[in-house]
């Protein structure tokens, strides 16, 4: 029998997302799912041609034009420790169009996928805040609001931060949220 949904735990990581032990590891991919820079590229190349292997099929079947903003789906991790990856394609900041809601969908839906796999670690990182320019601190707010509203199984969520500014800010977003 399937447990309800509940809140999971957080927890702050300064590190390397691919090397984390955990169930599933949240990928910031592109629309193309083709693989890129930043993390997107980083878990490419340490999963190894799996991953772009199951992406390559993805694209040929249910994804013709690419995963769509906001949306997740599944792969394989490959040779990286997580079992899966969650490709997740977040929005490109705007400073004259709100586009939080896509954030926070980016969020929720790797959660919803999670639950699929019955995965019960999820690891994510700073999801557009690399080149797609969203300012970490209000990145950090929508995605830990998004992972604490979602009805899901997953019991720990990991946010884990290359550098240490995107760490402390996300770390200190946590800490004003519980307080």
């Amino acid at each position: 029998m399937t447990p309800p949904p509940h809140t999971p735990s957080i927890t702050m990581v300064r590190g390397d997302i691919t090397e984390q032990p955990v169930d599933a590891i949240v990928n910031a991919a592109n629309s193309s799912l083709l693989g890129g820079g930043g993390v997107d590229g980083a878990i490419h190349r340490k999963g190894g041609p799996a991953i772009l292997a199951d992406c390559r099929t993805l694209r040929a079947t249910q994804y013709g034009r690419g995963l769509p903003t906001g949306q997740a789906v599944a792969t394989t991790a490959g040779r990286l420790p997580a079992h899966w990856v969650i490709h997740t394609v977040g929005p490109v900041y705007s400073p004259t169009e709100d586009r939080s809601a896509l954030l926070a969908a980016c969020h929720t839906n790797s959660l919803r996928v999670a639950d699929t796999l019955d995965a019960t670690t999820v690891a994510f990182p700073a999801i557009s805040t690399g080149i797609y320019r969203w300012p970490v601190a209000d990145a950090a707010a929508i995605a830990i609001a998004a992972v604490l509203s979602a009805p899901t199984r997953v019991q720990e969520v990991r946010f884990v931060l290359y550098d240490e500014r995107a760490y402390e800010t996300f770390a200190r977003a946590w800490q004003e949220w519980q307080a």
